[in-house]
């Protein structure tokens, strides 16, 4: 897939090449061989030989943060139409937030039965020295907490589901 970006007022040609669970990016002439998984909605593991980075992208602005480090970024790809249909992801359903790497549960910020909006915070993990609240992706009900404050948890562990 090639793709036009703008990223901190700079444009870049960027494609993205999938192949047998690995990920190739050429982002304005510099390669990257990554291997990408999706905990969560807007959440990003990158791994790269032995080193991992998690990268946010955020729902509403076109903020990324990857590895610490904020970007601006817009994107344009030249190919797809205009108009597409709505995030119907999550609409329906159950959906399970996981972390994306090892950390530490710093706070819960809801509780069983609590009712969020899509984009509420519901939990805090610290990972890599770095706090991130993690957030609803729908509107809904919390029908499980699997963590508390101070619990250790690996990549990919769900800590809460929202029905």
């Amino acid at each position: 897939m090639k793709l036009q970006a703008k990223i901190n007022g700079e444009k870049l040609d960027v494609e993205i090449v999938e192949q047998d669970g690995k990920t190739r990016a050429l982002v304005g002439g510099r390669e990257y061989k990554l291997e990408v998984s999706q905990p969560e909605p807007g959440i990003f593991a990158l791994r790269n030989g032995h080193k991992m980075t998690e990268a946010f992208v955020s729902p509403d602005t076109n903020q990324v943060v990857i590895g610490g480090h904020e970007f601006e970024v817009e994107i344009a790809d030249p190919k797809r139409l205009r108009g597409a249909g709505a995030d119907h992801e999550h609409g329906e359903g159950i959906a399970e937030i996981k972390t994306a790497m090892p950390g530490k549960v710093v706070r819960i910020l809801v509780a069983v039965g609590a009712e969020v909006e899509k984009g509420d915070g519901v939990i805090v993990v610290e990972a890599m020295k770095m706090q991130n609240e993690m957030k609803s992706p729908k509107t809904g009900v919390v029908t499980k907490i699997n963590a508390s404050e101070g619990d250790t948890v690996a990549a990919g562990d769900i800590l809460v589901v929202i029905e």
